[in-house]
Formats: structure tokens, C-alpha cells, sequence
């Protein structure tokens, strides 16, 4: 059997480094082709010198040319390509048949629709790219006959439970509703008052999960469940009423799709990434993952609730994102992008974030989506207006310090 070959772009960030780990089960099967990062050297050194790829990526020209200079030292045959550009080249490369797209934030945009459109099997782990530019998403998969495989936990959930013949971006037969679970990160139970005193270390201290730090935010203001609600009616064909977020803390149901019989249909597993990386690899197969396997005795009980949209707001704004359509998505990524990054170094307290979001919604032109340099133009357009709006919030927190 010919191995199959995968191109890991973010291979030093959480997903990444999980997809690795079930890679290296599987030598048989699979060969690491490419791998590709933003600036970590050591991490990605060490990857390529464990995995020896073909290529390697990063979008800092100067960590690359230090990679470069250390992979020939160590006599590494690795080749070395510099800059967003180059990365998407890698994804597209007729060399590769498997692309994880895992390079977090709007950053991994280009990158997967370049492997989409060169109709690679497509193991979607940033959900920015359905978020900004779903329609031209969906449409670069279904012209080139790529396969799109969703990674989040709540997603790949999702796909596991519908029924055969899922097709990207159209509604599956029989499906009344799809529920997003939530582990409510770790503000689940925090009185308003005291969430505005959340330090960054607080909101990346997340109960369940082991998640970069952006994510990691995100999950506890709820973007991210709001996020995943529009990645979710993207790739699913579903408008945004149609999909629920309900609060489940434990993590162990990690989504649910409702038919119009009545039934309900479940995927149920221990918190760990490793187990949709390897569904999507494997699919429609199933391999070993190297987890941990779920004990329902003692996991004891499942909780579900509604969702507090008061104290949590990011929730709502998703949701009107969503409703509104367009450029709207792109726009709602870029300003908690840079309000996320603001708290993280720490210019906001973490109740500005929402605020910021809202103030920069309330500002943005909106508009079809005519094309990708029309969602990079309201990308652009986003950060900017968040930028000033953080600025002014900085401003005032320096005041009262």
C-alpha cells in the first residue's frame, strides 16, 4: 500500500503537534511530506529532524533562514520555503494527498483554500477560513472534489453522526437541528463582577481542554462556541436558527445531531484532540488514536444548560454575525482577534473584549462576499477600527491605574 502522504501546516501549535503524535502510530500508513509553523525554530527543528520531511514552512522569513541554517548543520535534506505564500504552495503540491489545516487565526486562510482548490483531502482545524470566506470555501471544495473533513471536536462530532453521503456545505437529509455542546470554559460559574477582573492566566487555565492561548480566550468569553455556530452552518448547509449551543461542562459529548423523527444521535469520547485527527485521517476507516478510552461509570454524570448570553455576550454577537450575513463573519474574526491579542497583552480587561467586538460591528460597511480580496478588504477594515477602539479603552485604563 502506497503511504499517504500529509502536509501539517501549524505543526508546532496544539493540533498539530496532537496530528504528529497519531502519525508517528501509524508509519505504515501515513508519511509527513511537509510541515509548516509562523516562527517557532527549535519546535519545527526538532519536528523535521523526528519526522524528516521534504519540506518545511514558516511564515517569518528570518525564522526560516535560521531553520534553514540548522537543518544543514545537522545534514537534514529538509528543504526550506519562506512566507504565507510559499506555505499555500506546500498545501497544494502534488506531492501531498492529506492537508491539516491547522495554522491558527485568519493567518490560515490562504493556505487552506489553496488546499481545497487543488482538491486535496481537507482536515479543517481552522475554522476561521469557514468563518471568513465560507462561501468561497465550499465552493473551491466542491469545484475541485476535494474532501473536507472538520477537526474541531464539536464538528468532526457532527460528521460522525450524520448519515452517509455528507456533502460540504448542503443540508443532509432528515436533520432537524445540530447542538454545539460548550464546556463553558473556566468563567462557567464566575459572577459578572468578578469577570472583569479575569487575568489572561485565569482565562487560559481551561478545565477540560489543552488549547493555545487564543482559543483558549476565546472559549472563555464563548467567541469560540459562537465561531464554531457559523463554521458549523457553513459546512452543514444549515442556517444559523437551526443550530443550538448548549452548556455541557464535563466535555464528554462533544455534539449532537437531532432528526426529524425524534432521534437524536450523539458522539460521546474522552476530551482529546488526538480522536477527530485520527477519524479524519483514518475516515471512513477507523484507527487507533492512543487515548485514553472513555469510562462511563466513572465519568458518574452529564450535565447540560442553556448558555448565559448576559455574561457572556460574544455569544450573541456571533449570532447577529450570523444572522447579518456577508462580510459580517470576516469582520466579527478580525475584532476579536485583535481584542483577544490586547487582553493577552494586557491593554484590555477581559470585559473590553465583548465591547470592543460590539462597537466595531456597529462600524464595519458589511457587504456581499464577491470574492477573497473583498473579505481580506473587510478583514483589513476590521482590525483597524478594533485597533483604534483598543487604543482609546488602553488609554482609559491608564488613567484610572
Amino acid at each position: 500500500m502506497n503511504l499517504i502522504r500529509v502536509a501539517v501546516l501549524g505543526s508546532t501549535g496544539t493540533v498539530g503537534c496532537a496530528t504528529l503524535e497519531v502519525l508517528a502510530l501509524h508509519p505504515e500508513r501515513f508519511a509527513v511530506f511537509a510541515l509548516a509553523a509562523r516562527s517557532s525554530v527549535d519546535s519545527l527543528l526538532a519536528q523535521c529532524r523526528r519526522f524528516e520531511p521534504e519540506w518545511a514552512g514558516m511564515e517569518s522569513h528570518g525564522a526560516a533562514q535560521q531553520l534553514e541554517q540548522r537543518l544543514r548543520a545537522c545534514g537534514s535534506r529538509t528543504r526550506v520555503v519562506a512566507g504565507a505564500a510559499a506555505i499555500a504552495q506546500l498545501a497544494a503540491q502534488a506531492g501531498v494527498d492529506y492537508v491539516m489545516a491547522a495554522i491558527s487565526g485568519a493567518a490560515g486562510l490562504t493556505s487552506t483554500l489553496a488546499a481545497a482548490r487543488a482538491g486535496k483531502r481537507l482536515l479543517l482545524a481552522n475554522k476561521e477560513s469557514a468563518v471568513m470566506a465560507g462561501p468561497l470555501l465550499i465552493e473551491a471544495v466542491r469545484s475541485s472534489g476535494a474532501q473536507l473533513v472538520p477537526i474541531d471536536s464539536e464538528h468532526n462530532a457532527i460528521f460522525q453522526c450524520l448519515p452517509p453521503g455528507f456533502e460540504a456545505g448542503m443540508r443532509p437529509a432528515g436533520v432537524r437541528r445540530l447542538l454545539l455542546t460548550a464546556s463553558g470554559g473556566p468563567f462557567l460559574n464566575w459572577p459578572a463582577e468578578a469577570l472583569v477582573r479575569a487575568t489572561p492566566a485565569q482565562a487560559c487555565a481551561h478545565p477540560r481542554w489543552n488549547m493555545g492561548r487564543k482559543i483558549s480566550v476565546d472559549s472563555a468569553t464563548l467567541m469560540n462556541k459562537g465561531l464554531e455556530m457559523i463554521e458549523a452552518s457553513v459546512l452543514f448547509g444549515m442556517p444559523a436558527g437551526d443550530i443550538e449551543v448548549v452548556v455541557h461542562p464535563q466535555s464528554v459529548v462533544h455534539s449532537l445531531v437531532e432528526y426529524v423523527d425524534g432521534s437524536v444521535l450523539a458522539q460521546l469520547s474522552t476530551p482529546d484532540m488526538r480522536i477527530p485527527i485520527a477519524q479524519a485521517l483514518a475516515w471512513p476507516q477507523r484507527m487507533s488514536a492512543g487515548v485514553e478510552f472513555l469510562d462511563l461509570v466513572r465519568s458518574a454524570r452529564l450535565d447540560f444548560m442553556a448558555p448565559d448570553r448576559q455574561r457572556f455576550p460574544c455569544l450573541r454577537h456571533a449570532q447577529e454575525a450570523a444572522r447579518l450575513g456577508g462580510l459580517y463573519c470576516a469582520s466579527l474574526n478580525a475584532a476579536d482577534e485583535v481584542a483577544v491579542q490586547a487582553f493577552l497583552d494586557q491593554q484590555l480587561n477581559f470585559g473590553d473584549i465583548p465591547a470592543v467586538i460590539e462597537t466595531v460591528m456597529g462600524r464595519v460597511k458589511g457587504g456581499g462576499m464577491t470574492g477573497l480580496e473583498a473579505v481580506l478588504s473587510a478583514d483589513a477594515e476590521a482590525r483597524s477600527l478594533a485597533s483604534e477602539v483598543v487604543a482609546a479603552r488602553g488609554a482609559r485604563l491608564s488613567v484610572q491605574a
